[in-house]
């Protein structure tokens, strides 16, 4: 049976099951559960200290008021950064390549960021529709620009975070795929395309990390906004 490129990205199935909900909660495998060694072992507190890294990170842009979400796009971040790594593996599957999953994360926490701000001050966050000084004829377009661009926040939110693992992944296959092809003609030039499949895998774990801290900084960016 033939094979396409995108059947990587198809939920593994076992009788007719999906087995995504598996996927998801494989990675929490990988955390040490709680014990009387909680901070004293050495992955225990190199845990910690990245958790404290990334919390100060996301933090940076929120006021004070913003804090109480820290738990959240913590969790949310590394779980996103736990996923988008374990993907590179062989044999493995990647969530976070299905858009449906993405918007499913995406346009909740958008959501709750923009109700946020309606509930809290909401002539502050309706002022954010049209900028000050706008000239009077330019108002009714300005708003409808601005409404256009509040929503589709987080479809480009889904969108980015897909693309970006789903064109990595791609690239990965094409040239692993011309690698093997290229070994028994052309040795030299296979071993050229290796290279630069090892340089993309270093690329890609590069942007499996990127890409989970722009989705989190984006929506305390959001959430900043509406503070």
């Amino acid at each position: 049976m033939n094979l396409s490129f995108f059947d990587q990205f198809s939920s593994p199935n076992l009788l007719g099951i999906p087995l995504i909900l598996l996927s998801l909660l494989f990675p929490t495998l990988l955390f040490p559960s709680p014990n009387n060694r909680w901070i004293n072992n050495r992955l225990s507190t190199i845990q910690t200290w990245l958790l404290h890294l990334i919390t100060k990170q996301l933090m940076v842009p929120l006021n004070k008021n913003g804090h109480k979400w820290a738990m959240m796009f913590t969790s949310l971040m590394v779980m996103l950064l736990t996923i988008n790594l374990l993907g590179l593996l062989p044999y493995t599957f990647t969530p976070t390549t299905q858009l449906s999953m993405n918007m499913a994360l995406a346009f909740p926490l958008w959501l709750a960021t923009l109700l946020t701000g309606l509930r809290n001050q909401p002539s502050a966050s309706l002022a954010h529709l049209l900028p000050e000084g706008t000239p009077t004829p330019l108002i009714p377009a300005l708003i409808l620009i601005e409404t256009t661009s509040l929503l589709i926040r987080p479809l480009a939110l889904g969108v980015r975070l897909t693309a970006n693992l789903t064109a990595g992944h791609l690239l990965i296959q094409l040239i692993s795929t011309a690698s093997i092809a290229l070994m028994p003609t052309l040795p030299a030039v296979s071993i050229l395309t290796m290279i630069i499949l090892l340089l993309l895998t270093i690329l890609e774990v590069a942007v499996a990390m990127i890409q989970a801290y722009v989705f989190v900084l984006l929506l305390s960016l959001y959430l900043q906004e509406n503070i």
